[in-house]
């Protein structure tokens, strides 16, 4: 049967430790990835960097909907592991890979067409317009390898098993590491393919996270089969994966369309203010990537608990999760009073970017544990299959507060205000979303206990 844990018995603290760190891990692995792919692209030139910038918003997309049909698929599985016969979840597993393969499918078949249009419509100039395409040709015919893994690695993570995902996110970074000098600029018989060779050494390592996802999924996990039942059936497992998937994506995608707003308004303090938010917030994105990690694991961790009805572990577990994440938030935000400099000199030599760095760790680290109660109750809502919360609360932070406040407060206050407004929308989207959620979570373990109700959304067929 594999590595299957059952996670609705056993030591609630053993099993979040034991199932968050190799999700971090893995979570590292692809951070490893894109920044080596920047580093020897940069190499390459400026014209070569930009093309590969322009790529980004792109990727960023596919990403964004791979991870949101990945996560669909996770809560759905999750949630019918523990209690439905084998063969209806091997049919889910299925059926979410062929989801995934139609969405494949329109996505290179609509990108291959209108890489010169789009990309030309985005400003890329004639010289780096050529180097996007080639790029995009090759990373296009390179997507079904990273929307599969990404799929297959959710189905796997459904299990209990967070280890072998990770160590395959790893993988695929360290290889991607070794090709893309080799590949780049050539060596021994391998000839010199520059931009076109970072995205060959892409797909090939991503084309190794598909095989083992695929060998661990029909042979050790034996999660998947081709016997797909009736077209009506497929169709009901496509609209309960959608169901997480949809509201999950827009999730996903509201955070960096909202920093592009953000840093247009920071443009008008000037290139060094730009330049310190953008290190600022790769330092952020470490700071809180053990938060992340561990909201992955929340999201199986209540699908199994919720089939059986074991809302006392859900309420302790973010309980436990709560308490992890103010304390995190509040060792980042000493940390980084005491070395803000140290860390913010790594990044840049300029005296005005790193003044504006400290002035953000002195101001927005201070709520990152705030922001991890976001991170937390919207993965755990998707573990409860419900999505729209999830997705209401990232809208409060992102749209409601840190927009407009951000806007109000630099007119008001300047630099400064903008950096309160993410304080501002990071604490209070954090506790409201948590708050609501162990209300959610109480309402329905009371309609479970007096037999007053029972929670359609909790159990979809499949």
């Amino acid at each position: 049967m594999g590595k299957q844990k059952n996670l609705t018995e056993g030591d609630i603290r053993r099993q979040l430790t034991s199932l968050t760190w190799p999700m971090l891990l893995g979570m590292m692995g692809i951070v490893v990835f894109n920044l080596v792919d920047t580093y020897f692209v940069g190499k390459l030139g400026v014209h070569q960097l930009a093309a590969m910038s322009f790529s980004f918003p792109v990727v960023m997309v596919l990403n964004s909907i791979s991870l949101g049909i990945g996560i669909g698929t996770s809560s759905l599985i999750s949630r019918h592991i523990i209690k439905t016969e084998r063969r209806r979840v091997q049919q889910m597993g299925g059926r979410a890979l062929l989801l995934g393969f139609t969405v494949v499918m329109l996505f290179v078949i609509a990108g291959q067409l209108t890489i010169r249009p789009l990309f030309a419509a985005m400003g890329a100039g004639p010289v780096v317009l050529g180097y996007v395409e080639e790029y995009m040709r090759i990373w296009y015919l390179g997507v079904p390898f990273v929307l599969f893994p990404m799929i297959g690695n959710n189905i796997i993570r459904a299990t209990g098993d967070t280890f072998t995902p990770g160590m395959i996110m790893v993988t695929s970074g360290v290889l991607n590491a070794v090709l893309d000098p080799i590949l780049i600029f050539g060596y021994g018989p391998v000839p010199y393919m520059g931009i076109q060779g970072a995205a060959l050494a892409t797909v090939l390592a991503r084309s190794v996270s598909f095989t083992i996802v695929m060998v661990v999924l029909t042979r050790r996990e034996k999660l998947i089969t081709f016997a797909l039942g009736r077209i009506g059936e497929i169709g009901q497992t496509w609209r309960n994966i959608l169901h997480i998937a949809g509201p999950a994506t827009l999730t996903l995608l509201i955070t960096p369309l909202s920093i592009g707003v953000i840093t247009r308004i920071l443009a008008s303090f000037g290139k060094e203010a730009v330049a310190a938010f953008g290190v600022a917030s790769r330092v952020e994105m470490f700071a809180i990537m053990l938060i992340n990690a561990l909201g992955s694991v929340l999201v199986i961790f209540a699908g199994q608990n919720i089939s059986r009805h074991k809302y006392q572990r859900i309420l302790d577990a973010l309980t436990i999760s709560t308490k992890f994440s103010l304390f995190w938030g509040a060792v980042v935000f000493l940390l980084l009073l005491a070395a803000g400099e140290v860390v913010a000199s790594l990044f840049s030599t300029d005296r005005t970017v790193i003044d504006i760095t400290k002035m953000y760790f002195l101001i927005v680290s201070a709520s990152y544990g705030f922001q991890g109660l976001v991170l937390l109750s919207t993965s755990t809502f998707n573990g409860l299959n419900r999505p729209y919360p999830s997705a209401g609360f990232s809208i409060l932070r992102m749209v409601v507060l840190y927009l407009p406040l951000a806007w109000i407060g630099a007119r008001l206050f300047d630099l400064p205000g903008v950096f309160w407004a993410a304080f501002i929308a990071n604490v209070v989207s954090g506790l409201f979303s948590m708050l609501y959620l162990f209300r959610l979570v109480r309402n329905m373990r009371r309609a479970h206990d007096t037999g007053s109700g029972r929670d359609p959304e909790a159990f979809p067929s499949s």
